[in-house]
């Protein structure tokens, strides 16, 4: 089966749909890292999930439980959101 893919445009990013994006925008440490722990697990094989937030400490939080779990963690920002692209290693 396979899903079609649909994306918004937001600034420069273009996001994809809703079940590959988690906004934890507002949200403080620990939320953001408990969200990706909650849906990492069902990311499949090429597909990317994308998490945006506020909080500075999900600088360091999300690439370092990325990398426990063997995910790859790509990162950028605009502005004060961070933006962190996640697949399965």
């Amino acid at each position: 089966m396979s899903r079609a893919r649909r994306s918004a445009r937001t600034g420069f990013w273009s996001l994809p749909n809703k079940d590959l994006l988690i906004d934890c925008r507002g949200l403080r440490c620990p939320l953001p890292v408990l969200k990706l722990e909650k849906r990492l697990p069902s990311l499949l094989p090429g597909e990317q999930l994308v998490v945006l937030a506020t909080d500075p400490m999900a600088k360091l939080d999300i690439p370092l439980y990325c990398r426990q779990q063997g995910a790859t963690c790509a990162e950028s920002t605009e502005g004060d959101v961070l933006r962190f692209e996640i697949a399965l290693g």
